[in-house]
């Protein structure tokens, strides 16, 4: 399993399948990466490089008290690009 760490020191979650052009799937409360596993598969057998991860607070990742608002959902994502 992967994970980078995040600015505030949360383990972040993430699976990073194929080569090419790269999208980047985020998902919605309360669900994690899994949820785009199916659009993933199509598009990573299609010639694209997918990244899903999972939130803090959401599936594999760290469980913070802290840090659960867009403002440091986007930094999470920094972190991970």
């Amino acid at each position: 399993m992967a994970f980078i760490t995040a600015n505030d020191g949360a383990q972040i979650f993430y699976k990073d399948w194929g080569k090419g052009q790269p999208v980047l799937f985020s998902h919605g409360w309360p669900l994690n990466g899994d949820a785009w596993d199916a659009q993933m598969q199509f598009l990573g057998s299609n010639g694209y490089r997918v990244i899903a991860h999972d939130r803090r607070s959401h599936g594999r990742s760290d469980q913070t008290w802290d840090g659960n608002n867009m403002d440091q959902y986007a930094d999470d994502l920094q972190a991970l690009i």
